[in-house]
Formats: C-alpha cells, sequence, structure tokens
C-alpha cells in the first residue's frame, strides 16, 4: 500500500510538534529555575539575522496545523506579526495547533490531493498542488523551524538532546 499524504505530513506534524511543546516548557523551566525574564529565551536567536525561539515556535505552528487551514482555504498568507514573547501564549499556540492537527480526517486530506493550493507574501505569488504544498513547501518549512527553535535553546546550554526533538516515531506493534 502506498503512503497517504495525510500519513506523510499530518502524521509527520503530530510526530514533531509535540516535541516543539516540550521545548517551550523546558525554556519556561529554565527561565523560572535561573530566575530570568521569559523574554531571555523567547527572544533569543541563533544569529542576529534569525528569527527568535517564539517566531520559530510560531513558524512551526504556521508551517503544520497553519499549512492545513491554507489548503483548506486554497491560500495561505504567513503571519508576519511580532510573536508574543510569554511562554503561557506559546503553550497555547502549540496545543491549539496540536488539537486541530489531531482532527484532522485523512480522508479529507487524500481527498485534496490535486487541488489548487496558493501562498502568498506581499507580491510574490507561488502556486502549487495541494501535494506539492505539503511536501515541498510546508513540511520542509515545519522542519526549518522546529529544528531551529531547538538549536536556539541548545545554544543557550539548555539539557536538551536529539530525543528532545525526535518525537515520538511511529513503530510497528
Amino acid at each position: 500500500m502506498p503512503i497517504s499524504l495525510h500519513t506523510a505530513t499530518v502524521g509527520s506534524f503530530l510526530q514533531t510538534l509535540p516535541s516543539v511543546a516540550g521545548l517551550v516548557v523546558k525554556a519556561e523551566e529554565h527561565c523560572m529555575a535561573s530566575g530570568q525574564p521569559a523574554e531571555a529565551l523567547t527572544d533569543c536567536r541563533l544569529a542576529d539575522d534569525m528569527w527568535p525561539f517564539a517566531k520559530q515556535v510560531m513558524c512551526a505552528v504556521q508551517h503544520s496545523a497553519g499549512a492545513i487551514v491554507g489548503v483548506r482555504a486554497g491560500v495561505v498568507n504567513p503571519d508576519i506579526s511580532p510573536p508574543p514573547l510569554d511562554f503561557a501564549s506559546l503553550h497555547k499556540a502549540v496545543a491549539s495547533g496540536i488539537a486541530l492537527l489531531e482532527a484532522v480526517d485523512p480522508a479529507e486530506i487524500e481527498g485534496m490531493i490535486g487541488r489548487d493550493m496558493r501562498f502568498e507574501f506581499g507580491q510574490r505569488r507561488m502556486d502549487f498542488t495541494v501535494e506539492d504544498f505539503l511536501l515541498t513547501f510546508s513540511l520542509p518549512n515545519f522542519y526549518f523551524h522546529a529544528a531551529t527553535a531547538y538549536g536556539v535553546l541548545r545554544s543557550k546550554g539548555l539539557a536538551i538532546g536529539k530525543m528532545d526533538f525526535l518525537g515520538r516515531p511511529r513503530i510497528k506493534g
């Protein structure tokens, strides 16, 4: 049996997005234990020209749950607003994204294969089929932002490792 679009995308999002939620928890615990404000990590970045941890988290949600909302509508526009820098808002965004993804009916995603989809950013327009949008745009962006969120925390000395990123693999049995 061939792999389904739902398994390749929503299944992958649901493997890693809970790990992003765990990163937010670890960041908050670190700030509480060290007596630092949330912004000590939520506004931290790997390089000056990169988005901070909070925006990386929000983008991981956008490129997963937001991608599903976008394919349902046939168009998606990125949210370029500043991210919330408090942990409660980040927890809420990730939890809402996970809930949306958990409610997706696999048949709905499979039924979208071949439909047109558009990504718009200002004057830029990128036309896709739903499957190409999810597999070649959303999924790589999702992993980029999730990995970068991990990298920000790791660069700040948090005791996290590969298992904090990988999530729960879909093992046989």
